[in-house]
């Protein structure tokens, strides 16, 4: 059942839209991974925060934290922000890498609200938070009408 209009002469402009907003959402959340990689694995950004910088250093973080052994979480880390995200940006095997993008944004929203609190400007949980429930939406359901799975004739 669907919730009725305030104004139902706006249902087709919100139809034609909807698939456009889907795809700049997906767009958002995998490419919102691209950028964390650069400065956690490859020294990018110097001055935003991160006390690390290489995948070395991501791994002694891991292992701090109590995710041992840290390299191979780091390395998961790494294919999540420099493969799973751009590619669930993309739209291409969309649930697939909606899942390592999600669990990734739901440990870190874990990790962040135990040892930082809820604020997104004190490192908090509110920011991997956001970014886990947007992944969940695409791993439920799929990249949509624009995506590359759409164009390339399968959905996972």
């Amino acid at each position: 059942m669907e919730t009725p209009l305030v104004f139902p002469a706006l249902g087709a402009v919100y139809a034609a839209l909807a698939p456009y907003a889907e795809a700049l959402l997906r767009f958002a959340v995998g490419m919102a991974m691209l950028p964390h990689g650069l400065r956690m694995c490859l020294g990018f950004f110097k001055g935003t925060g991160a006390h690390v910088s290489n995948v070395r250093d991501v791994a002694a973080f891991f292992d701090r934290r109590g995710y041992r052994p840290g390299l191979l979480w780091a390395r998961c880390a790494v294919l999540t922000q420099f493969v799973a995200g751009p590619c669930l940006a993309l739209g291409l095997f969309t649930r697939p890498m909606a899942l390592p993008v999600f669990v990734l944004m739901a440990l870190s929203a874990y990790d962040h609200g135990r040892y930082d609190g809820y604020f997104w400007n004190k490192s908090g949980f509110e920011y991997p938070a956001m970014w886990a429930a947007g992944a969940f939406y695409f791993l439920v359901h799929g990249g949509g009408t624009i995506s590359f799975d759409h164009l390339l004739g399968f959905e996972f």
